[in-house]
């Protein structure tokens, strides 16, 4: 094995992050039981803001983001892994406190390690990442709270993203109507392919509501935007139906009232896929991976490299990417490893 190897770093040049490919020595790897080498990660919402210097999630420089990270063991100093397993990291604030996984190694806890999940290649599994769990764990949630398939109309916003691609998926797999909102006219026959019954403009939810209450329509909502469109949904929802909320593209102020809340006893749940306790990260990765095939994870997945992101980075946060974007860190390795 050698002990240099490739990594996107991120340095601050008056007060702004710049992001360069750099070679790295494998002391420069931060503590960890478990160091691996690292074949795919993806780009998420997330890894976009911290790429541009945005939310002030990084606070200590130079810095590896990158949010996921599927690879093998080389080392380990715990023994619920040895060498040679294939591992699967999201969540943990890897990629904001603890280097991430744009690089060809790393060195992280081993608590933070899940065993590659069963059916899906290292690609497949970055080509689910955080979105797909984070997709799961909203569906779930709604499912907790009372959703069922013949409840009506499941709203998903910003769903030609990655959450919102996955979600519209894994909803209409479980026999949802599903309703996709969407700012591009030209991705409705995208959705329709995932499994969306109706296309909804971004521009009929995009401003706050007119009034605290509208019509009912709204059986659940897999939210990513946040916001006015959230605020905008949340007036629109049925009696006694919820939403789940994973994202904030579109702001993370809310300017609504308690009126859904106290006149149609609705819920707004929040969904954190971070800090997610491992005995429910697993099960929400098993029934992830049960539902939506690597197959057609691997029909909407668009693959770049390290030199790649600083401008997918920016694609990501203008709302120009569709699908998923995985990054290829092992020229060595197989594709489906």
């Amino acid at each position: 094995m050698t002990d240099t190897f490739k990594a996107l770093v991120l340095e601050t040049h008056a007060g702004s992050p710049s992001a360069a490919v750099r070679t790295l020595h494998a002391d420069d790897l931060p503590a960890g039981e478990v160091l691996l080498r690292v074949h795919y990660s993806g780009l998420n919402y997330k890894d976009g803001m911290i790429l541009r210097g945005q939310g002030n999630l990084v606070r200590e420089y130079p810095h590896v983001p990158g949010i996921d990270l599927a690879g093998t063991v080389l080392e380990s100093a715990d023994p619920r892994f040895a060498p040679g397993d294939p591992v699967v990291l999201t969540g943990h604030r890897v990629g904001e406190i603890h280097w991430g996984g744009y690089a060809e190694r790393a060195r992280v806890r081993a608590d933070w390690l899940i065993p590659k999940p069963a059916g899906y290649s290292a690609r497949q599994a970055m080509a689910a990442g955080t979105a797909g769990f984070t997709a799961m764990l909203a569906i779930q949630a709604l499912e907790d709270h009372g959703l069922r398939p013949d409840a009506g109309e499941v709203l998903v916003t910003g769903a030609t993203g990655g959450v919102g691609s996955i979600a519209v998926s894994l909803l209409a797999r479980l026999g949802y109507t599903v309703t996709a909102v969407t700012g591009r006219p030209e991705n409705s026959e995208y959705l329709h392919h995932l499994g969306a019954r109706h296309i909804v403009p971004r521009a009929d939810l995009a401003d706050a509501p007119p009034k605290p209450l509208l019509g009912e329509r709204w059986a659940g909502c897999v939210d990513t935007v946040g916001g006015d469109m959230l605020a905008h949904v949340l007036a629109g929802m049925a009696y006694g139906c919820s939403v789940a909320a994973c994202g904030l593209a579109g702001g993370a102020q809310l300017r609504t009232t308690v009126l859904p809340f106290l006149l149609r006893g609705i819920n707004l749940l929040g969904i954190d896929s971070v800090l997610c306790p491992a005995e429910q990260r697993l099960a929400t990765w098993k029934r992830l991976t049960a539902l939506l095939p690597g197959d057609d994870l691997d029909a909407i997945t668009t693959e770049i490299g390290l030199d790649d992101l600083p401008y997918f980075a920016e694609q990501i946060l203008a709302g120009r990417i569709r699908g998923r974007t995985v990054v290829h860190l092992d020229p060595e390795d197989a594709r489906n490893a």
